[in-house]
This record gives C-alpha cells, sequence and structure tokens, in this order.
C-alpha cells in the first residue's frame, strides 16, 4: 500500500486541516503510486506563518557563518545519497537517471556554495562626509520567504531559493509543485538531519488554493516563484499590492542560432540536448532553432534522423534517451500545438504523434517533433510549449538571425554556433536574453552564476549566484558620530574642506 506524507509544520509531521490528499503517480506508468500528500489550505498555512515567525527569530541570530556551517552538513549528506534521490526522481518526474542525478548535483553545489557566502554576506564601509564619522552598511534578512516550486527540477530549483534564503537567516516555508511532492518531503528530512531548527523550515504541500493563501498571507513578506507567466503575472499583482519583495521566474522561448560556418556536428549535440533532454520541459529548453539558409536543407535532415533515433521509455530502463511529460494535460498541450503549427503552414518533418509499444503505454509520452517551414510570427514560434517541440526558422544573415530571436516576449537563454569570434561577441551583446551561450546549448546553467531573463520571463532579479543573496536580504546602513557635536549632513555646512 502507498504511504499517506504529511506536511512539516511547527516542527512536527501533520495532516492537513482540509483533510483531503493528493495522489502523486510515476509519470511514465500511471499504474505506479508513489503516494498520497496533504491537499493544505489557507489554515495550513497560516500555521506555517505562525511558526516560521518564531523560527525566523531564532536563526535570524545565529552568526552567518553558522548558518552557512548548516548548508554544508546538508551538502555532505545530498552526496551521501545522491542515488537513491536521483532514482526516486526519476520514478517521480520521468527524466532519466543521468538528468536526475545532474539535479542532485546542482543541489550539492548551491550548498556548498551557499556555505561559503556565510562568510561573505559583505557590507561596504565608506568615508563620512564629516569627520569623526563612520558610514557603513551590512546585510540582514528580511522574515519569512515563501517558495513556490515547479516540476521539472524537483531538487535542484528548490535548493536554488532556499538555501540562500537560509543563509541570509530567513525562515522558509516551501510549497512544491503537487507533480513533484517526494522530492522536497526526503530534502526537508535531510534539513533537519544536517540541523536545521525545525521551525525554520516548513513544508506545505498541495496546489492553487495553498500557492494563493502563502502569497496572500500579510506576514509572509517575500514571495519566490517559479513557473507559468500567467501564475507570475497574478503573484506579481497580488505582492505589488501588498509591498512584498518578489522573484519571479517564468517562461521561456529559447532559441539556438546556427550560422553557415558552424560545427554542425557539434551543433547537432547541442539542438538534441537542448530540445528533447528534459524531454522539452525546461525553461531554458531550445524551443526554435534559427538556422542559415546555407546549411539550413542539410542541418535539419541531420537533426531529424538522429532525434527518430532516440529512444523513449521509463528513465530507469537503461535504454532509454526520452522520459514522459509529467502528465496528461500536459501532452495534450503539445499535441494542441503541433496541430496549431501545421494549421498555421509549418512542415511537420519528424514525430507529431504519439509513440506505441509496451515501454510507452502507460505513461505520458510523446515523440521528439520537429516542424520547419516555420515563420517567426506563427505561434510556434511565439508561445511556450513546454514539451520536445522544435520549430525550425531560415535565415539569410546573423543580423535577421538576431531580429528573429529577440522577437519574442520571453527572453530568458539563447546560444550561437559559429567559429567566428566577432559574431560570438556581438551576440554576446545583441541577443536580448539573460544567458547566452556560444558553441553550446541552451540549457546548462552554473550554479555560481546568476540565472534568469528579461521581458516576461521574470522581473528583473536572479536566481543562483552571487545576486540571489541579495534578493534575501536587505541593506542596512547605519552612521556613527564620534564628534561629540552635532554635525549636520545635508545642508549647507560641508566640512569636507580644510580649514
Amino acid at each position: 500500500m502507498a504511504k499517506t506524507y504529511r506536511n512539516f509544520i511547527a516542527g512536527e509531521w501533520v495532516d492537513s486541516s482540509t483533510g483531503r490528499t493528493f495522489e502523486n503517480r510515476n509519470p511514465a506508468d500511471t499504474s505506479d503510486l508513489i503516494g498520497r500528500f496533504p491537499e493544505s489550505g489557507a489554515r495550513d498555512v497560516a500555521a506555517a506563518v505562525r511558526s516560521a515567525r518564531r523560527g525566523f527569530e531564532l536563526w535570524r541570530a545565529v552568526p552567518a557563518p553558522a548558518r552557512g556551517d548548516v548548508l554544508r552538513r546538508v551538502g555532505d549528506l545530498l552526496v551521501r545519497h545522491k542515488e537513491d534521490l536521483a532514482r526516486s526522481m526519476t520514478r517521480e518526474m520521468g527524466k532519466v537517471p543521468a538528468e536526475t542525478r545532474g539535479d542532485v548535483q546542482e543541489g550539492i553545489d548551491t550548498a556548498y556554495y551557499a556555505a561559503t557566502q556565510g562568510r561573505q554576506l559583505f557590507g561596504h564601509v565608506v568615508p563620512s562626509e564629516l569627520r569623526s564619522k563612520w558610514a557603513m552598511s551590512y546585510r540582514r534578512p528580511i522574515g519569512v520567504a515563501g517558495l513556490i516550486t515547479p516540476f521539472n527540477f524537483p531538487l535542484a530549483i528548490p535548493t536554488w531559493k532556499m538555501f540562500p534564503a537560509l543563509v541570509c537567516g530567513n525562515a522558509v516555508i516551501i510549497k512544491p509543485s503537487e507533480d513533484v511532492p517526494h522530492t522536497v518531503h526526503r530534502l526537508v528530512e535531510i534539513l533537519l538531519e544536517a540541523g536545521l531548527p525545525p521551525e525554520v523550515i516548513q513544508l506545505v504541500h498541495g496546489g492553487a488554493e495553498a500557492g494563493k493563501a502563502l502569497v496572500d498571507h500579510p506576514d509572509v513578506p517575500l514571495i519566490s516563484f517559479t513557473g507559468s507567466t500567467d501564475t507570475g503575472s497574478r503573484i506579481g499583482e497580488t505582492c505589488g499590492r501588498m509591498h512584498k519583495r518578489l522573484s519571479l521566474e517564468m517562461g521561456g522561448k529559447n532559441a539556438m542560432i546556427v550560422m553557415d560556418d558552424a560545427d554542425l556536428d557539434l551543433a547537432l549535440d547541442g539542438v538534441l540536448w537542448g530540445a528533447f533532454g528534459t524531454t522539452g520541459q525546461r525553461c531554458t529548453a531550445t524551443s526554435r532553432l534559427i538556422v542559415h539558409r546555407k546549411v539550413h536543407d542539410r542541418f535539419v535532415r541531420m537533426v531529424a534522423e538522429a532525434a527518430g533515433s532516440l529512444r523513449l521509455g521509463p528513465g530507469l530502463d537503461p535504454s532509454t534517451d526520452v522520459g514522459p511529460l509529467i502528465h496528461e494535460a500536459s501532452r495534450e498541450k503539445v499535441e494542441r500545438y503541433v496541430e496549431i503549427g501545421q494549421e498555421e503552414g509549418a512542415e511537420l518533418v519528424l514525430g507529431g504523434r504519439r509513440p506505441t509499444g509496451q515501454r510507452t503505454k502507460r505513461g505520458w509520452f510523446y515523440r521528439p517533433t520537429i516542424l520547419a517551414g516555420v515563420k517567426p510570427s506563427m505561434r510556434i514560434a511565439q508561445e511556450e510549449i513546454f514539451g520536445p517541440v522544435l520549430a525550425v526558422l531560415r535565415v539569410g544573415s546573423f543580423d535577421e538571425a538576431v531580429r528573429v530571436n529577440n522577437g519574442v516576449r520571453y527572453g530568458l537563454s539563447s546560444a550561437l554556433y559559429t567559429r567566428n569570434v566577432n559574431l560570438a561577441f556581438r551576440a554576446y551583446q545583441e541577443l536580448d536574453n539573460g544567458i547566452t551561450y556560444v558553441n553550446a546549448p541552451t540549457i546548462g546553467a552554473e550554479a555560481h552564476l546568476p540565472f534568469g531573463g528579461v521581458k516576461q520571463t521574470g522581473n528583473g532579479h536572479r536566481e543562483g549566484g552571487w545576486e540571489v543573496y541579495e534578493f534575501y536580504s536587505e541593506t542596512k546602513v547605519g552612521y556613527i558620530d564620534f564628534s561629540g557635536s552635532l554635525q549636520r549632513a545635508q545642508i549647507d555646512n560641508y566640512a569636507g574642506s580644510p580649514t
């Protein structure tokens, strides 16, 4: 019989106040029930907030280097449990173990990086304009951080948000995607084993009801959300009205540009990984392939031949290259977009249907799909599909490729394949994205660099690297006047010149 899991609130594993649960099933085999999880509501969130506020008062008083030590122990535990976490994540989310091991490794890297930041939450000391006076700043925590995470990186994205928030001294309430609740359950167990005080971390499972309650709660001053642009827009409206600090990481329509001088074999490896890795379910996935007309036909044939040989199946099967989509609605969305693309005039080069056979009959599988002859204005070239669908666009120059890349509402990731160093640096400068790769695919961000995009991909904040620590902390400025007299700044008695 499948296990029934609980929320973690106020230092205890507890049932939801609603009494409702939801099922978590293997997307590669829907007969495989992983467990039942609480369908939480506003009362559960309120209880979590009350506990987190107590946890915050405790945790903020712990020196930042000591907070970092807890995260270092978390990293050690993630190393110890890497393989079992990866395999259970494959069962829960569907992507192959090579990818879920990478997911855990991102968590490990983020933990160790966060541990070092406990000794590097730098402030500034600057000269005062007045004599016998010091002027300085330091970074301090904000309060309770509400984290809402998606399904596609069940461990990595929660750690991107959680570890910096904790090192900065905040308490955390996390609501993971209802598609992958088990992985975050395991992560919370590891945090507690590492010595994190129980009320510093709260885990609230559930769907939109719990997420809305977390965003709406007046005692949660900090929200970090990764998910769809539509949901992010609604969260942004609430947080703007309530004056909350908000980080949004939303959609992408990422393009890989292949110039006529590119190493086509290298570009082939890149587009296969970028478009069909994680079954296209990455915000950085290569969903557009922009190819110079001189190599277009040859390269499309290469991609179609290679993508056609990718093997679909359960991720835990060693022969599998591409796993399932996360659920039925996701597959139906992909099917609708493939139909829309053909109705708009695109040519179906490969795929465009569900697979057949024993290996895939119980899961949400869809064949890698390529649509050529795509025009920049088509919906399949403009809208995020979040599945194994690649739209191919033909261009005649680098300048045209830049215009096509930039002509969408998103701006997360881009890639350019070329041997021309001048074009490489122009791409870095001119492509309107938060991330640009040269001779590498659109996926593959590293944990110690900022991650995020422009336009409707987000709201300007970054995950990862050094910048995220600025999001999870506030700058406090202090002035120490030891002159023994009243000194008045910002009026017409500037004391900086010699007397």
